[in-house]
């Protein structure tokens, strides 16, 4: 199977250009450039490989597994960190210890689909998008996106994993339902819209999810491997409707959900997730999209039951990821990803494509500067 997807992005992957205004250009882009060029020149293999792994922590748990993430951040250098469950100060006390010990500013995200309620303790409750979803006035989604965006600027963090921008049709569905703004695809996509204007209007990251379109499932990927066996009219219609119309307007990050689409990737043992087909070919070909491309969580039994943890990491860099989200062996991974770059698998240009949109990215989120929990 490995030897399909290597196959795969060797002959999909092309540099893209910059045909339309690139989503990670900062106003001041002479100047992001320089910073940019600045820390490429001087980085190691390992560095930049490091730069592609973004691990979870928590805030609820001991010191033992703060610890545990200090050490992949010093040793590994990775580019970021995703926070889960805990509270408002163990995280601001956490993003501070990490950053402190990374030589590269890293990127902290979280999932606030509906503010930082989703995962943290006594914060500011929001709707969730199916409510917002009733709303007419537009204005009011894209101020939901302001406050959730300072909210989450405010703790340190550069990223929110949202929105879902998944149509959902399948009153089955089990994991989608009410982080879907409804079923109809022209009010998903304006209500995602206004909520990304929002959002990257305090110059907070987003990820649209869950590419190619996780509304029509009656399976739960975080447990199996769902599959949409639509046609590429329907998936078209539908499930990629809203990406179609949302990457022309500046949309920063996608997030790859693991699925069995036949339609986009004809090989069942191949989610995807790591599939060069749905992400360099459509994706980033097709579609245009030059923002940063996230893996949906690498722990999900969706991808797991397909391709060990290591492997994961590589096949999925090789489909076409920038970020490999929920990494859970960052030392597998990156020597996976390392020897596939000595055994000239993976080009330079590869390599450096994803790392320069990572850095690029960081720059955009104003990590150019010391950004502490609580400095904003």
């Amino acid at each position: 199977m490995f030897k399909k997807i290597v196959f795969a992005c060797c002959s999909l992957f092309v540099l893209q250009t910059y045909a339309q205004k690139h989503p990670l250009v900062a106003a001041d882009s002479l100047a992001q450039s320089k910073w940019v060029d600045s820390i490429m020149q001087k980085m190691t293999l390992d560095q930049k490989i490091g730069q592609l792994f973004m691990v979870a922590s928590y805030s609820n748990r001991d010191q033992a597994h703060a610890k545990e993430i200090e050490n992949l951040i010093i040793k590994y250098e990775i580019g970021g960190v995703i926070f889960f469950q805990g509270t408002i100060e163990g995280h601001a006390k956490l993003i501070n210890q990490y950053q402190s010990v990374s030589k590269i500013p890293m990127l902290i995200g979280i999932d606030a689909e509906w503010g930082l309620n989703m995962r943290l303790e006594n914060t500011t409750p929001f709707p969730y998008n199916m409510a917002l979803g009733a709303i007419r006035d537009n204005q009011l989604i894209e101020e939901f996106g302001e406050h959730v965006g300072k909210h989450i600027k405010r703790l340190g963090m550069q990223i929110d994993f949202a929105p879902s921008v998944d149509i959902n049709v399948n009153p089955e569905n089990p994991i989608i339902g009410n982080r879907s703004f409804g079923e109809d695809r022209d009010n998903v996509t304006e209500k995602a819209g206004r909520f990304i204007k929002g959002m990257q209007g305090q110059q907070v990251l987003v990820s649209a999810k869950h590419f190619p379109g996780h509304g029509d499932t009656a399976t739960d990927s975080h447990k199996a491997l769902p599959v949409l066996d639509f046609s590429m009219q329907r998936l078209d219609s539908i499930e990629l409707y809203p990406y179609r119309k949302l990457i022309p307007n500046g949309l920063t990050g996608v997030m790859v959900s693991h699925l069995s689409v036949p339609a986009i990737e004809p090989d069942s043992n191949i989610p995807t997730s790591i599939s060069a087909n749905a992400i360099t070919k459509l994706l980033k070909q097709d579609m245009k999209f030059q923002g940063l491309i996230y893996t949906d969580a690498l722990n999900m039994q969706g991808i797991t039951s397909y391709v060990k943890p290591g492997e994961i990491d590589y096949a999925a860099f090789m489909a076409g990821n920038d970020v490999l989200l929920f990494a859970e062996s960052v030392s597998m991974g990156h020597k996976k990803i390392k020897e596939a770059y000595e055994k000239k698998v993976i080009t330079e240009e590869r390599l450096d494509h994803s790392v320069r949109k990572i850095l690029m990215a960081k720059y955009w989120a104003g990590l150019d500067k010391v950004q502490t929990s609580g400095s904003q």
